[in-house]
């Protein structure tokens, strides 16, 4: 696929719902009890695939458009599933999944795609195993697919090994259904949309600083929620406002959960002129104003690393514009997300006449450098596809992409968004 090129993008745009909380609504609505609406749910592949596997456990999920109503009777109203049950390719629903099946009183079996088959679980599994739960991967490997026999479980105290809010978030799920105290001690603070949807959703949890404690045996109750766009999706428009020249975006009402914000922090301090207004506190979002700015070189690493990490990718593109040599370090996680992050940032980009070297946890990048045309693949990671197509928007000759239908996981009108904003060229 030829990818756009433009001179400048102006206009406003709505980003798509935030994935990180569309996934986690469809499962609190089918672990509480009555009816959850769910506004402006993102219908994407990811996202459906968590609908999928919630309606195979027995749970009564309606879709219309973006409103997504689900009937829930609590956990001990899931049911068996006929076949394996189905997470295509979001690590995501796997993860979360495991946390809610290893209180059921059943065994059943998940899976995922090629890519998502070939990315390890342990994790996971381990400190679910230590709450009580029977669950392995295929032939006694970390892989999937993951055979999970439920039961009774035990609360824990867990030291996480890495800052994961998917392994933070499947233990949650887990000790909402323990006797006793559950208490899980964090490396660095990840997103905490799980923690805020507990409480949302009429449970308590406790958190202090890195600490989360949280009790077993909570009643949940069907909420009415509305999803903000997601900052994930919006950061490539963040980052294309930025290095393209004569360019003015307006995102409209993206989410500002303060652990997903570190890309907003990181291009701030390299100058990027990015402004918040139209503030919703209750859903925690606001317009993001962008304009063309002058890029300098920082260091990003340490903790702010989790509240950023995928969009290291899009940040590394930047990078790639900016005055001076950026340090992406401490982001060894990014070789365990749909691709080798690292690597193929780095392989892709350099493609392009970007000077990237790869590190052991995260990548060197120097700049600026003029990039020009050539072939790229997204290696069906839909965030490498998105980042590149940026990374077009900068060329004078064409930049053809391979596996660009990657990107349907999480936006599948991205590429019509952006010509939108090509168009608004006046």
């Amino acid at each position: 696929m030829k990818l756009l090129q433009a001179d400048r993008l102006i206009g406003e745009l709505m980003v798509p719902p935030d994935k990180s909380i569309s996934h986690r609504s469809i499962m609190f609505g089918a672990i509480s009890q009555g009816t959850t609406t769910v506004h402006n749910f993102l219908t994407a592949e990811d996202c459906l695939s968590t609908i999928d596997v919630f309606k195979a456990l027995g749970v009564t999920i309606q879709r219309k458009g973006s409103v997504v109503t689900v009937i829930g009777s609590g956990i001990d109203g899931l049911e068996q599933p006929h076949q394996e049950l189905n997470a295509g390719n979001s690590g995501t629903t796997l993860r979360l999944s495991l946390g809610i099946l290893a209180a059921c009183g059943f065994t059943s079996k998940i899976a995922g795609d090629h890519s998502l088959n070939k990315r390890p679980m342990e994790r996971v599994m381990s400190p679910l195993r230590q709450m009580g739960a029977n669950i392995n991967g295929e032939n006694q490997t970390g892989l999937p697919p993951i055979t999970i026999t439920g039961g009774k479980l035990k609360p824990i105290e867990y030291i996480m090994p890495v800052a994961s809010a998917q392994v933070k978030s499947a233990i949650l799920f887990a000790a909402l259904q323990t006797d006793g105290e559950t208490t899980i001690i964090e490396k660095e603070k990840s997103r905490n949309h799980t923690e805020e949807m507990i409480e949302q959703f009429g449970g308590t949890i406790k958190v202090q600083d890195k600490v989360i404690k949280i009790t077993g045996k909570q009643k949940l109750v069907g909420q009415e929620i509305t999803v903000p766009g997601d900052i994930s999706s919006a950061a490539f428009f963040i980052v294309a406002g930025l290095i393209l020249n004569n360019s003015q975006i307006t995102l409209k009402q993206v989410g500002i959960n303060p652990t997903r914000t570190g890309i907003i922090d990181v291009l701030k301090q390299m100058g990027g002129s990015i402004t918040f207004s139209q503030m919703d506190k209750k859903n925690q979002a606001a317009d993001l104003k962008v304009s063309t700015s002058k890029l300098k070189a920082v260091q990003v690493k340490g903790e702010i690393i989790p509240r950023l990490i995928d969009e290291l990718p899009i940040i590394a593109l930047a990078a790639t514009q900016a005055e001076g040599t950026t340090v992406i370090s401490d982001a060894a996680e990014l070789k365990v997300k749909e691709t080798n992050r690292i690597d193929v940032t780095a392989s892709e980009l350099n493609k392009l006449g970007a000077n990237i070297e790869t590190t052991e946890d995260g990548l060197i990048v120097y700049g600026p450098t003029k990039l020009h045309g050539g072939k790229v693949s997204s290696h069906g990671d839909h965030r490498i596809g998105m980042m590149l197509q940026i990374a077009a928007l900068l060329t004078e000759e064409v930049v053809e992409l391979e596996n660009p239908e990657a990107i349907n996981i999480s936006y599948p009108t991205f590429f019509d968004d952006l010509a939108e904003l090509k168009e608004e060229e006046q």
